[in-house]
């Protein structure tokens, strides 16, 4: 398996593994779907901050971070994203995605991680804590989606 930055040649791979959480789960509380296009441009405008895991031909699974909120006081803050196909959770891939995409934060002069993760995704949860985020906020009743209110729980790392 191999950690690298996403390419255009990536996205309907990402797409394969990203839309179906979107549609099908409570893991995220967008209910709009990747298009090829956002996609794209969202490959492009972060660059190194993009990461995929592959497996020979296969991607496995990507981590990205953006803006955690706007504004200069917040610069070095980031919220990031981390996603695996069903047949690579478990194998570590997570984690070797969450310790390459650390280390282009700090690269990028980042000095902490935000992780907004569903209240009713344990398991996110589980991985976050597992790799020394901490829980910050619980926040009850803040998002919505298959008609019923849902939690978010915030996770910090400190780089």
């Amino acid at each position: 398996m191999i950690i690298r930055p996403a390419g255009p040649g990536d996205s309907a791979a990402i797409l394969a593994i990203w839309n179906p959480l979107i549609r099908d789960t409570s893991v995220t509380f967008t209910t709009l779907e990747k298009t090829p296009q956002a996609l794209a441009d969202d490959i492009a405008a972060r660059g190194a901050a993009f990461l995929v895991a592959q497996e020979g031909h296969a991607i496995l699974g990507f981590a990205t971070y953006g803006a955690f909120r706007s504004g200069p006081g917040y610069a070095r803050t980031a919220e990031h994203t981390v996603i695996l196909a069903p047949e690579a959770q478990g194998r570590g891939v997570g984690r070797a995605l969450m310790k390459e995409l650390e280390a282009v934060a700090r690269a990028q002069g980042l000095h902490a991680l935000v992780a907004g993760v569903s209240g009713e995704n344990a398991g996110a949860i589980a991985f976050h804590t597992a790799i020394s985020f901490r829980q910050v906020a619980h926040m009850p009743e803040v998002g919505r989606k298959f008609d019923r209110w849902m939690d978010l729980v915030l996770l910090q790392k400190l780089l």
